[in-house]
């Protein structure tokens, strides 16, 4: 595995801990800026709002960059932000900042998921993709705990002011490793726009994208509200919150590293076996949150769940859309976000209406049930594959299921 795909990884460990660093500050946040905890968490739909409409407007504006100065560029921004965001007092200016933050970091998500495949032959991308999100998930484990242990002694903008620290390595790093070429070095010629959006909207990958989408709406809107449900609900002091925070990340890292590994070969076990154990996991999170012990031992099991899914679905969609070398990765953000957006927001409206901090978790379980009904419902349409067309690579193995390819599954759609 090349270094620089390691320091790609490096970099999104930076912008992960921002991402996910809320869920452990919200309670400051709310009674530092005066508003409500549902507003607190609108932080999280505004960060993934931003990605939403970031993820494939950046791409298209640096497709024709140099790989290395449209990371930087979208590094600088993200550092900036967060030093805005640590100094305002002001609640609709850091609702700002957290849009214009993640519009930089979809950009760098964006160009650092081809980058990275681009840069690994077929047999490793699914490798190559896990180690690029196992940033995210690193800063589960490290980042997070550690920004909700800042927040606890020196209040929430000590750790905005830690994420801005902690990214000026990532500038270094990819100012050294990271090639300067032009583009995403997938293709020499790029490929006209028009031809990537009809790769990325055609029948096979719309469920895909969707089911992703609802995958990381559960995923969020349990997470976002984790703190009250922890302090609240199962009676554990503040302490427990980045213990919590990091048990979750841990399962996520472990999630991770098995999608990577079997991602490509087994794509649809991966998705459909994650898929039905997080239906499942967030009900039982939801029945038994007040038990401390076993709060915390799902935590964990839902981490591997649900970042392991999550990385197996972004490989899913990457092998999916070879004719899209630009905007699959942002497309892939795009439908991550989006359920990071709604999740959140969903939960929120659960809260306000009187149901208890429980709430969310279930609101991921029925999440995660309409999910389950997406796939059945893909899988219930297809046929049995055409003879006669060539094994695809590794990562696309399962690109041209609804056409099929020799040795596929009939009926593997997800």
């Amino acid at each position: 595995m090349p270094f620089a795909v390691y320091v790609l990884g490096l970099a999104v460990f930076a912008q992960g801990t921002s991402e996910f660093m809320l869920s452990g500050l919200l309670s400051g946040i709310a009674a530092d800026l005066g508003v409500s905890l549902s507003a607190a968490g609108l932080l999280t739909s505004a960060f993934a709002i931003g990605m939403v409409v970031g993820a494939p407007l950046m791409a298209l504006a640096g497709r024709n960059w140099p790989r290395r100065r449209a990371l930087l560029l979208f590094l600088a921004v993200f550092i900036a932000v967060h030093v805005v965001g640590a100094l305002t007092p002001h609640y609709g200016v850091l609702l700002a900042t957290r849009f214009v933050g993640a519009l930089a970091n979809a950009g760098f998500w964006a160009v650092a998921l081809s980058t990275a495949v681009a840069m690994v032959p077929d047999r490793l991308k699914g490798r190559a993709t896990a180690v690029v999100v196992g940033g995210v998930t690193i800063a589960c484990v490290v980042g997070v705990p550690a920004g909700a242990v800042l927040g606890e002694r020196w209040g929430w903008r000590s750790a905005f002011w830690a994420v801005a620290v902690v990214s000026l390595p990532a500038v270094l790093a990819v100012l050294r490793s990271i090639p300067g070429g032009r583009g995403t070095g997938v293709a020499a010629v790029p490929v006209p726009v028009r031809d990537e959006l009809r790769a990325l909207t055609g029948p096979l990958l719309r469920p895909v994208l969707l089911t992703m989408a609802l995958v990381q709406g559960a995923t969020f809107c349990a997470f976002s509200y984790l703190e009250p449900l922890l302090t609240r609900e199962a009676g554990l002091g503040a302490g427990w919150v980045p213990v919590g925070l990091a048990l979750f990340g841990a399962g996520a890292f472990a999630g991770v590293t098995v999608a990577g590994r079997f991602a490509d070969a087994r794509p649809v076990a991966v998705v459909g076996t994650g898929m039905a154990a997080l239906a499942l996991g967030w009900a039982a999170l939801a029945l038994a949150a007040g038990s401390p012990v076993s709060a915390l031992v799902l935590l964990a099991l839902l981490g591997l769940f649900a970042c392991g899914t999550g990385t197996a679905l972004i490989t899913r969609v990457l092998g999916l859309a070879p004719g899209a070398p630009t905007l699959a990765g942002a497309f892939s953000t795009t439908a991550f976000n989006l359920g990071a957006a709604v999740g959140p927001w969903a939960g929120g409206l659960a809260l306000d209406a009187g149901f208890g901090y429980r709430a969310p978790v279930w609101v991921s379980a029925l999440l995660m049930v309409l999910a389950l009904l997406v796939a059945a419902t893909t899988t219930a349409k297809g046929g049995r594959p055409r003879a006669g067309e060539r094994r695809p690579s590794a990562v696309h193995r399962c690109a041209r299921r609804r056409g099929g390819s020799p040795g596929g599954h009939p009926g593997n759609r997800l």
